[in-house]
Parts: C-alpha cells; structure tokens; sequence
C-alpha cells in the first residue's frame, strides 16, 4: 500500500477500534487528517468534545487558535497532518490513561511510518512524553531534537494559552520559528522543499513573521 491507502486502512481500523475502554464512550473517532506526505506532523493529546462530534481533530477553540498559528508560521492546515495520542476523547476530558496511549500508539506509530515528516510537533506535555520522556515542557519548549531519526519540536498544547494567557507569547515565538526550524530538518536530513511526497509545495519565501 502507498502512503494514502495506508493511513485510510488506519483510520478505517481506528473507527471501528476496541483496544482500550475509550471506545465505549466516544461518539466518534479522531484517527487524525492530513496528506499524506506533509512535512510537518502535529501531534495533539486526545480529541474534546467538538472532536467527538465531528471526528475531526483540533476543530474547538484550541483548534481556532492552531489556525491562527499556523497562518502566521506562513503554512495552511492542509499542508500538515494533525492528530492526537489517543484517537478517542477520554470522558469529561481527562489525561489519558498509560493503557490508552499504549492502545493507540500503535496506530500512531503507523501512521508516522507512513507520512515520514521532516519535523514532528508535539502539542502537550502526553505526546512530548512520547518522544522525550521525563523532561519538563517548560525546559524544551520551541527548541528542536533529534529523537531517533526524527526531529522533534516540543510545543505547549493551543489550549494552554486560552487558560492561561502568561504562556500566549512563548507559543506565539515557538510557531514563529516553524519556517526556519523546518529549514534545518530539511538540511539535515538532506531533503528538498518538494519531499518528503509527491505534491509540489509552494515556492514563497516564509512571510515576515508578526508575533504580536
């Protein structure tokens, strides 16, 4: 299977997915949306309420804020692939539990294998934990690491900043860097701006960034 047919058998399997007791109470699954070739893979903690309802990640006011983030870093949502540790919301949105992750990881895990990113941005401190266990978002946030032969951007969750406005201007930095950080990866992993993939990304130069 190519990469497309990969991450829809992935998601056809998550919507019917019974590994852990999240299924019993999700409304539907979140296996996660994006091409399959993109660049930058963003990795969230689990799916909320609008989340459950629609089977789409990130589309509540942490959502909102993600796109406002990402138009000013100068990329579209439907350049990068978002998705969560866990594919199902916990109940009353509370942290995953270790058997939960361990349940969907292995979906995640695929679905990594698949769109094979130059860069993956953690969201919060669960999948942070994934790639970089034991350490303190407050220490690593915005700064890049080769994890395995991945790079790896640890990034406060979008929703940190609607509870708690002190944190706004640290992610605001943090996505102002994407371009640039993503320039390194490529470099390092000598990659062009047309791979990984088949789809032609735009040319432009990263717009002048305006952080406030």
């Amino acid at each position: 299977m190519n990469a497309d047919e990969t991450l829809a058998q992935i998601a056809k399997e998550v919507s019917t997915c019974t590994n852990c007791e999240l299924h019993l109470s999700r409304k539907k699954a979140v296996p996660g949306e994006g091409p399959a070739h993109a660049e930058i893979m963003f990795i969230g903690e689990g799916p909320g309420f609008h989340e459950n309802e629609q089977g789409r990640p990130f589309v509540g006011a942490a959502g909102k804020f993600l796109d406002q983030l990402l138009e000013q870093a100068g990329v579209t949502r439907a350049e990068v692939w978002i998705g969560n540790v866990v594919k199902c919301r916990p109940p009353d949105n509370r942290d995953p539990l270790p058997e939960e992750l361990a349940a969907c990881d292995l979906y995640l895990e695929r679905q990594i294998e698949a769109i094979d990113p130059s860069i993956i941005v953690t969201l919060g401190r669960f999948s942070m934990g994934k790639f970089m266990p034991g350490v303190k978002i407050s220490q690593v946030h915005g700064q890049m690491r080769k994890v395995g032969h991945r790079y790896v951007i640890a990034m406060f969750h979008p929703a940190a900043a609607l509870h708690q406005a002190s944190l706004k201007p640290a992610i605001l930095e943090d996505f102002a860097r994407l371009p640039e950080l993503l320039k390194q990866a490529r470099a390092a992993l000598g990659r062009s701006a047309a791979e990984p993939g088949t789809e032609e990304p735009k040319a432009e130069e990263p717009k002048q960034l305006n952080l406030f």
